[in-house]
């Protein structure tokens, strides 16, 4: 198998019309997969949900596994982005609160179906393809900084005290957030979501100035 960085040279080098198709079966790829699980999705299910030719579909993709790490890249960038307007300037106490309520309300919307669409692919792929594993690390590294940078940007200016570690806060915040989702996924209901994500920013503020 291709690395992730030989599949994305060969990206570039796409027509326009070729990236669109690309993207359509990527995203075709991903829908299906947060639905019904990688191993519940076959290619012929992607093909079909993308609209494409079988021949098409290969000539992006020689295999199931690279469509994986695209999907992995692909709800990588989707989580993050409809969270960045928030997550770019989570440099207060007032921020975390939006933040955690947008989080909570997604779940409201979605009916606490589905839980995180990166961590769902995490108990599929990590323990046997350790390609997509390296790539889902990557991934929860991006959000992890996006939330440090706003921690950081609060200790540095003197607003938490110097026993606050932005760094270690920033991956438990995360980590409640993960554990939350899977809870609230499995019980139908956005209290472990809430229980999890106030414990940690209730944390966070005890080190607040």
């Amino acid at each position: 198998m291709e690395n992730l960085t030989e599949i994305k040279k060969q990206e570039h080098r796409l027509t326009k019309k070729g990236k669109e198709t690309r993207s359509r079966i990527v995203a075709a790829a991903a829908k299906l997969m947060f639905e019904r699980g990688v191993a519940g999705t076959s290619v012929e299910d992607v093909q079909r949900e993308a609209k494409v030719s079988a021949s098409q579909l290969y000539h992006y993709f020689k295999e199931k596994r690279e469509l994986v790490l695209a999907v992995i890249v692909y709800q990588t960038e989707c989580v993050l982005d409809a969270q960045e307007p928030l997550l770019s300037h989570l440099d207060s106490m007032e921020a975390l609160r939006t933040w955690r309520d947008a989080i909570v309300q997604v779940q409201i919307e979605r009916k606490c179906q589905g839980g995180c669409a990166i961590g769902s692919l995490v108990s599929e792929l990590a323990d046997t393809e350790p390609a997509a594993r390296t790539e889902l690390v990557s991934a929860f590294v991006q959000w992890e900084h996006s939330i440090r940078r706003g921690l950081r940007a609060m200790h540095e200016r003197g607003e938490m005290r110097a026993d606050g570690d932005p760094d270690s806060l920033a991956l438990a915040l995360l980590t409640a957030l993960q554990g939350g989702l899977l809870l609230t996924q499995v019980r139908r209901e956005t209290s472990p979501l809430e229980a999890g994500l106030d414990a940690m920013i209730a944390h966070i503020r005890s080190f607040m100035v």
